[in-house]
Formats: structure tokens, sequence, C-alpha cells
């Protein structure tokens, strides 16, 4: 069972908010300071968890626009960390954001980091002790994040990854050195 942590919950705030011209900051190094304290809490990496938000920035995260694009696809993954909704909704168990919804994701920055953070947690519970890939324990939290927890044990065992999940992997790793600047010098 994972572990529970008491946490203040943010409210969504300026942080993402659209700007005059419509579209809303999409770097996430403005997450910095949230990164650092949710990832601290839930014992991951900063920086990985940076970086994955980096790999996850590839869409504008507007509200309306999740919204819209989830009616075409509606298993569209919402929020800045591009969370599905059965990956969040195991993610909440037990946790101090379980009375919350997945449909808060686009709204709540805050919430979906936290949820990121966690889901990083449980990941690496379901790590083998030892694993023959030539991956960093990071990069296998993070190919676990992208294709989820069997696909990550599968390429701890020594299965290549696929096309899609060998990109994010290297843009995870092209993301790597600002993740851990912006996660060390952000305030």
């Amino acid at each position: 069972m994972p572990s529970v942590t008491t946490t203040s919950r943010p409210s969504a705030s300026a942080i993402g908010r659209p700007t005059a011209t419509g579209t809303a900051d999409q770097d996430p190094a403005r997450f910095a300071a949230q990164v650092r304290m949710y990832a601290g809490r839930a014992g991951v990496s900063p920086q990985l968890l940076m970086a994955i938000l980096y790999n996850e920035s590839y869409k504008p995260h507007d509200p309306a626009f999740e919204r819209a694009w989830q009616r075409i696809k509606p298993d569209a993954a919402f929020g800045v960390a591009n969370m599905h909704k059965a990956a969040f909704d195991e993610t909440k168990k037990g946790r101090d954001f379980a009375d919350r919804s997945w449909q808060e994701l686009p709204d709540d920055p805050g919430l979906a980091i936290e949820a990121a953070s966690w889901y990083l947690h449980d990941l690496a519970a379901g790590l083998p002790a030892r694993w023959t890939a030539p991956y960093s324990r990071n990069e296998l939290l993070a190919l676990g994040y992208n294709a989820g927890p069997a696909n990550m044990q599968a390429f701890a065992r020594g299965v290549k990854p696929g096309a899609t999940a060998q990109s994010y992997l290297d843009r995870l790793r092209a993301h790597w050195a600002t993740a851990g600047h912006v996660t060390q010098s952000r305030g």
C-alpha cells in the first residue's frame, strides 16, 4: 500500500493562467518550487519530475483546450503532467488528494504535479532490485511514466523500447540538464 503523506493542497493560481493573448506560458520551469516540494514528499528526483514535465509540455496545457480535446479523444491525458484517468485514480488511493477528481488536473497544476510525483513513487516500488537493461533508475521510471509499469519492468529485463518509448527517453535525456538547472536555481 502506498504511504500516505499529508500535504497542503495548492489552488489553481496565476501559475499557468492564460495570458492576454490567450496562450499559457508552457515552460515547466514556472513549477520548479512545486516540483521540488512534491518530489521531496514522494521521495523521487525533482530533476526527473521536471524532465518529465518538459517531455509532457508538447501540447498546450489550457483547461478549455484539454477538455475540448477530450471530447474528440476520450482517453486523452490531463494536466501539466499529462496523466491518464486510470493512472490518476490508482495513484490517489490512500493519499491526501484521494477526494480529488482527475477532471481537476487541467485547472490545478499543483494537483497534477503532486499526482505525478506519487505515480513515480509507486513506479519506483515496482522496479526490480537489479536489472539487466542499460538504463538508470530514473530512465526506467520515465519509461514507466510513459509506457506503464508492466512495460517498465519489461525494459528492466532487457526488452528494447519501441519507437515511441525510445523517443520519450531521448527527449528526457535532452531535457535532463535543463531540468536539473531549473530545479536547483528556481525559487
